[in-house]
């Protein structure tokens, strides 16, 4: 609904207001003229009209009636039950639909129908998500000036009472993105679904045709469509998050070192994932002389959703860690060895994709190039479908074998049902890998608790891909891992020593190296002094790398 909608039902309540209003005082007025005649016929009195007005407003009220009670004649005192009963009706059962609303009206919040005149360089966001929350948090932390344009009134006044910067618009229309200054902004942002994307996409070409469009498409068969409608970058998160689970299935499979984030030719950060029978399960971080027997820089550990920088030498690894580490690959490869399963051989089982939607589709696709069994379980019967039946029903996760099987992706739309399903299926195989899917960011702790060995949420792939594709002097390296590597200039700690800048007790970010005149340098000790023009690769979580991006502002 449209802000002016709501201003034209404000409008229809003022004129029924109006209307209650003048019966009243009509009614009021009747019963004034017969309670006079009342009382000088009936009663034999003579009283002015006026103490018969003042005598129907006490009744109405039920103030009182003032000196004239009793009445002698039984037709005053039918009248007088009749003004009773008849101001109960009119007034204080019509207080719920008529003050009531005008009271509330009076402390509530109505957002803005269009933005100040001299917003410049601002980035338009179509709609509020999950999804498009991550690259907020990047705007905000980078100072960046963006507003939201929402259709629907409650959801913008609950944003507008939230904080959030929004208009009250339909962001399809030609006035819509003119209230949001279009033509003065650095991006609009479209994120609703496929087809509202491709409507507000052709308005913003009509608006402002040389403003940057960055869409987002649910189905890649969509993104030729979304280009032909003039967006100037398209991004399919959900097929890069399939690609990445599939990359972690095959990474566990394969005794080689895969999906790593390439600093320098000789320099790399890699996520590990702890297998459940690895000879680290159950090692404090010292007790595993990681650094001793391979070299790696150990940066940071998950374990469950939360994570740790760098973690402490008492902190246990279990089979839902993460390990962080940077190195040179031969290093990385031999802390990989080592967080491989000891007891079980990397081809025994099968994988089960449970979800065939666009993310388990490409989850599929990644593993049939990479020659891996799998089986799939969906609600649907489609084709590639082996066992169709409810995800959190055991007797359909038994037919897809998972007593046997070494991995379970789950790729289903609903994190309520992934949390279910992710019980379940620990429940049936103890010893079974699970990766999972997340939605929204905040489910994704819930999912760990679950039984979950590693999970990825489709917010952070997305915001991190809006992110690199809008903020012009920071590239995000990494889009599809736990953790955020970026590379980024850090003007204002030009000349302080790195020991001094103190990055990871402030921030609780890694620099993993510093990019000058072209090289990269990796060796970095305490007394590294950062100079003019550097750029800094840091790596940690989104919100350590905005609390980074914080303090370089």
């Amino acid at each position: 609904m449209d802000g002016i909608d709501s201003t034209e039902l404000g409008s229809n309540w003022q004129r029924r207001t109006v209307y209650y209003a003048l019966v009243l005082a009509l009614i009021m007025l009747a019963y004034a003229v017969l309670y006079h005649m009342g009382m000088v016929a009936l009663e034999g009195e003579e009283v002015s009209f006026l103490h018969s007005l003042q005598v129907v407003v006490e009744t109405f009220t039920t103030t009182g009636f003032g000196s004239d009670a009793p009445w002698e004649h039984p037709w005053m005192n039918v009248l007088v039950v009749v003004m009773d009963l008849t101001g109960v009706v009119l007034i204080f059962l019509a207080m719920p639909l008529l003050l009531f609303p005008l009271f509330e009206e009076a402390i509530s919040t109505t957002p803005p129908v269009e933005l100040e005149e001299d917003l410049t360089d601002h980035v338009i966001v179509c709609a509020f998500s999950p999804r498009t929350e991550v690259l907020i948090d990047e705007l905000v932390a980078r100072d960046i000036d963006y507003v939201i344009v929402e259709s629907d009134t409650d959801r913008a006044t609950a944003l507008h009472e939230g904080g959030q910067p929004v208009i009250n618009r339909n962001a399809e229309s030609v006035d819509g993105l003119e209230a949001a200054r279009l033509s003065a902004a650095r991006a609009l942002i479209v994120d609703v679904d496929d087809e509202t994307n491709t409507s507000i996409i052709l308005t913003a070409k009509e608006v402002a045709g040389d403003v940057q469009v960055i869409s987002t498409v649910e189905d890649p068969n969509r993104e030729h469509y979304h280009r032909l409608a003039g967006a100037d970058t398209v991004l399919t998160p959900r097929l890069l998050r399939g690609e990445s689970l599939a990359a972690k299935v095959t990474s566990g499979i394969s005794a080689e070192l895969n999906d790593v984030i390439e600093i320098t030719e000789d320099f790399e950060l890699a996520e590990l994932p702890v297998q459940r029978d690895s000879d680290l399960v159950g090692r404090t971080i010292a007790e595993s002389e990681i650094r001793e027997q391979t070299g790696v820089n150990l940066l940071g550990a998950w374990s469950r959703g939360w994570f740790e920088s760098p973690p402490s030498p008492g902190m246990e690894i279990d089979e839902s860690t993460v390990l962080l580490a940077a190195g040179r690959e031969e290093q990385l490869q031999r802390l990989k060895d080592r967080t491989r399963s000891t007891l079980r051989p990397p081809t025994a089982g099968e994988t089960i994709v449970v979800g065939y939607g666009e993310t388990g589709r490409a989850v599929g696709e990644v593993l049939q190039r990479r020659d891996v069994a799998y089986t799939v379980l969906d609600g649907i019967d489609m084709p590639d479908v082996d066992v169709v039946g409810g995800a959190t029903e055991p007797e359909n996760l038994l037919e897809a074998s998972i007593a046997d099987a070494r991995t379970v992706v789950l790729a289903l739309p609903e994190d309520a049902t992934t949390e279910v399903t992710t019980l379940v299926s620990r429940d049936l195989s103890p010893s079974v890998e699970i990766v999972a899917r997340a939605e929204q960011m905040e489910n994704v702790t819930k999912i760990y608790r679950a039984g979950a060995d590693y999970v990825l949420s489709l917010a952070t792939v997305s915001g991190r891909m809006l992110a690199t594709t809008v903020i012009e002097d920071e590239e995000v390296i990494s889009l599809n891992t736990q953790i955020e590597v970026v590379r980024t200039p850090a003007s204002r700690l030009v000349g302080q020593r790195l020991k001094d800048a103190r990055i990871r007790s402030r921030t609780g970010c890694t620099v993993v190296g510093v990019e000058r005149n072209g090289d990269v340098i990796t060796e970095l000790g305490p007394e590294f002094r950062i100079e003019t023009d550097d750029l800094l690769i840091v790596a940690g979580t989104d919100e350590g790398v905005n609390r980074f991006t914080e303090l370089l502002e």
